[in-house]
């Protein structure tokens, strides 16, 4: 039930964006010995890290903190330089909550030790009965607290568009087919990361794919628990060991 890539990805040790306001690193992580020291990485397998986020499907919820390349790639980008300092860094992490089935295979691949189930089925968008990925970027900290934006996608509507697509698979072959044709139509930029390329350019060739795009402020934090009783200052709140389960 879990594909190859997701393995592959879980299987990696956590990386994330690490912010200038943390005070202090998670247990067992580390700065990579080389690069711009923009991320950090734990050893532990993605799929074994839990992190609270929220989402407008269900609220608060509990993903798993999978590597992936833009939480460090956009770290890097929205660093601030003083000089030869850095003066602004976010934190940017990536949590993926995939479905009860998927759920309980990441619990079966953790029982032997991350070897791979030795019998798979590759699911197309038409053994999905009913559904919907909520894929999005949450803002959190700023004076409005935090702030929801992103594709909503049910999976009715991707079969329609596509029968054999899911709403997860059509999401990224969205940001594919825009990223190549961005490649195409400027072929003397070299490899760049997302961040460098035209994002109103890549929309509108994604946007009949994707759904619907929301966006949705919420109070919630995830100091919202007994853990806010030690940290009676909003910005420290926002610290990530409050979002470690």
């Amino acid at each position: 039930m879990v594909s190859r890539r997701f393995i592959a990805e879980g299987c990696q040790p956590s990386e994330l964006g690490w912010g200038t306001h943390e005070l202090k690193l998670p247990t067992g992580a580390h700065f990579h010995e080389s690069g711009c020291k923009s991320s950090i990485y734990l050893t532990r397998p993605g799929a074994s890290v839990r992190i609270k986020t929220w989402t407008p499907a269900a609220g608060p919820c509990l993903g798993f903190l999978i590597t992936h390349n833009e939480s460090i790639s956009l770290s890097d980008y929205l660093t601030i330089h003083d000089g030869d300092s850095v003066s602004y860094r976010p934190t940017v992490n990536y949590a993926y909550h995939p479905c009860n089935d998927a759920i309980l295979s990441l619990h079966e691949l953790s029982g032997t030790s991350w070897r791979p189930q030795q019998r798979r089925r590759v699911i197309s968008g038409n053994d999905i009965l009913e559904g919907a990925d909520y894929l999005g970027v949450l803002l959190m900290g700023h004076e409005r607290n935090a702030y929801w934006y992103g594709s909503i996608l049910e999976n009715g509507t991707a079969q329609a568009l596509n029968p054999k697509s899911s709403a997860t698979t059509l999401q990224v072959a969205a940001g594919v087919l825009a990223g190549l044709i961005w490649a195409l139509e400027n072929p003397r930029h070299g490899i760049v990361e997302a961040e460098e390329m035209d994002f109103q350019f890549i929309l509108n060739i994604a946007q009949p794919y994707l759904g619907d795009l929301v966006g949705i402020y919420t109070n919630w934090s995830p100091g919202n628990n007994d853990k806010q009783n030690h940290y009676p200052s909003t910005s420290l709140q926002w610290q990530f060991e409050n979002f470690l389960e």
